[in-house]
């Protein structure tokens, strides 16, 4: 086995058979989320949802920030035409510092602020495999900044993407379109390129006022692997552009580009070793907030091996350079303008089978950065195996989300006189996690996955009163539960159903000013859910539905709301495949973040699509 490639045995399932998997089936799909390492999903010792190729297929999803509102662990918000909040178990806003993502093994979090452009952040969706949704710390497999979740986008190797695919999808909010065209390389390669872009409307207010958050983007790339996942090489890069809606200042925009390589290697002795390394290159340009130039350079290795049959050991070690430059904005100034940023870890992890069927995982990270040198960050998770069909487990980790420079060099406004003066004394924020776990197959047509979960914070970021600096003095704790299940109900009919709860309470710390308080780290609901349906109806006719219930957000106030997608798709051919799917079918439009009576109102959307592999 290779345990870093996050690719590892996709071959083995092909995206397209996922329609004609049954749940015991799904059940032996390989995850590499959770100890950097394959295993099976149902013997996965963590709160981890995958979405599957044919999930995001029969979800008319045209983004990757909408795809992931089919993991029930995540809450996704879209705040405007562009912008999306997307967390796990709290903390939800549209930069959002404590859900770590991964694309193919590359880290997306921008060090400017420690969350994720989502604008910025996009795929093929059709090359992609899986995507493992953590929820729940994940710092000694992944660092810093893998707090409450991750993220991990995994796409299909270049010999399951062979020939010709175009795409194409239109509607009265947005038009998408893509091309993929793949072929071989000598004995034992593959490469595929593509072309996608879309464009999207602006949204309106409650009160019919256009927002102007209209954008268009468009992105490109390639892949190449020799080998296999488990003793090969694989090289692959993209580069995208865009632009958002006009203002009185000009026209925000924003660009991109990434190459990664990667190498594993199966050894005689039955170890293995990978190496990976990417440069990323991110820029975005707005003459009122953020005015950002990121080059990014990262290079990881990792070994494996197996002592005795009782025994897996994993270790690595990582180094990861950033140069940042920054120009005063109308609303923002990051003193000093440019930053060098540097983060070097090891780590180690070990499992241990300690009886029949109970295995124990230990391992730590230790992570420096330039702002608080070292961090430890170690856990320790415990499975228990009931019987085939069942896992129980149970875990705690200590996870940090570790400064960045939006806590550190933030001035407001762009020039003086300052109401905020930065954070020169800020520190790593604290979780210490506890988890408890069960994952059944009940019967070969059910299965289900339900976790409970306490975090206690420590050091959150907090405020001042103007002349304000950014401080860590707010503390508190939540708790809550993950839990979903699937029933095939007959061959052609699966159903599946999800529910989030938190319970979170934060509090100031003696000797704090801060004038908003916890309010301003998040805006979460107490609970969500949902309910999926996919049905095959004969002659290659397919219906989905997804129903998905919010609750209230508390501060802003944002009503609670219901949003059902449904889809029609039609196999016309073996060649020619066309759907119609209608988003938030039944509302109008509703905000699903923001405030109320400011905020964009997501509006019903008709899109129809055709995909044609000649």
């Amino acid at each position: 086995m290779v345990f870093a490639d996050p690719s590892l045995a996709a071959s083995d399932h092909p995206a397209d058979d996922l329609a004609d998997l049954s749940l015991e089936e799904l059940a032996n799909l390989p995850v590499t989320s959770v100890f950097r390492r394959p295993e099976r999903l149902a013997d996965a010792p963590t709160s981890i949802y995958v979405i599957t190729n044919e999930d995001i297929r029969r979800s008319g999803a045209t983004s990757l920030a909408d795809a992931l509102r089919l993991a029930p662990n995540l809450q996704v918000a879209r705040v405007d035409s562009r912008t999306y909040a997307i967390s796990a178990r709290g903390f939800n806003n549209d930069i959002g510092n404590k859900l770590l993502v991964l694309i193919d093994g590359r880290t997306v979090y921008s060090p400017l602020f420690s969350g994720v452009w989502w604008d910025q952040q996009d795929v093929m969706l059709e090359d992609v495999d899986r995507i493992e949704v953590i929820s729940g710390p994940g710092a000694t497999q992944w660092g810093a900044n893998a707090v409450n979740g991750v993220i991990n986008v995994i796409t299909r190797r270049a010999t399951e993407t062979q020939g010709v695919l175009l795409t194409g999808t239109t509607g009265h909010q947005e038009d998408d379109y893509g091309g993929r065209f793949g072929g071989g390389i000598g004995d034992d390669g593959a490469y595929r390129i593509y072309a996608k872009g879309f464009d999207r409307s602006q949204t309106y207010n409650a009160r019919g006022a256009p927002i102007g958050d209209g954008w268009h983007r468009k992105q490109a790339g390639f892949r190449a692997d020799w080998g296999t996942a488990a003793q090969g090489f694989t090289i692959q890069g993209d580069a995208y552009s865009g632009e958002a809606g006009a203002n009185a200042l000009g026209t925000p925009t924003f660009s991109g580009s990434n190459l990664l390589a990667r190498w594993t290697r199966h050894l005689e002795d039955g170890s293995d070793v990978s190496v990976q390394g990417y440069v990323d290159r991110a820029d975005r340009n707005d003459v009122i907030t953020f005015h950002d130039h990121m080059l990014i350079s990262d290079i990881e290795a990792q070994y494996g091996t197996s002592i005795g049959a009782s025994q897996k050991v994993t270790v690595g070690a990582g180094y990861r350079w950033a140069r940042d430059q920054t120009d005063k904005t109308l609303l923002v100034a990051f003193i000093p303008a440019d930053q060098n940023l540097r983060w070097a870890n090891v780590f180690a992890q070990d499992t241990i089978q300690v009886g029949e069927r109970v295995e124990l995982t230990a391992g730590a990270k230790l992570e420096s950065n330039v702002f608080t040198d070292w961090e430890f960050l170690p856990s320790a998770r415990i499975a228990w195996k009931v019987d085939d069909r069942q896992l129980m487990w149970a875990a705690w980790s200590r996870a940090v989300r570790a400064p960045a420079r939006l806590d550190r060099d933030f001035f407001f406004p762009g020039s003086p006189p300052y109401f905020i003066n930065g954070g020169p004394n800020f520190v790593s924020e604290i979780a210490n996690v506890t988890e408890i776990g069960y994952r059944a197959q009940p019967t070969s047509s059910t299965s289900l996955s339900i976790s409970a979960f306490h975090n206690d914070y420590d050091k959150l970021r907090s405020g001042e009163p103007p002349p304000a600096v950014v401080q860590n003095m707010i503390d508190g704790h939540a708790t809550g539960i993950d839990a979903w299940g699937s029933w095939q109900v007959i061959p052609a009919w699966r159903l599946s159903a999800g529910l989030t709860t938190l319970n979170q309470h934060l509090r100031i710390e003696a000797g704090s000013t801060d004038p908003t308080g916890p309010s301003a780290l998040g805006n979460d609901p107490r609970y969500q859910a949902m309910v999926r349906s996919s049905v095959n109806l004969g002659q290659g006719i397919e219906f989905d539905f997804t129903v998905r219930h919010v609750a209230a957000l508390p501060n802003p106030v944002v009503a609670a709301y219901t949003a059902t997608d449904l889809r029609v798709g039609w196999h016309a051919s073996r060649e020619v495949e066309l759907s119609l799917t209608v988003q938030n079918a039944f509302d109008p439009g509703h905000v699903e973040f923001g405030t109320a009576a400011a905020g964009s109102e997501i509006p019903r959307s008709v899109l129809f699509r055709l995909e044609w592999r000649p």
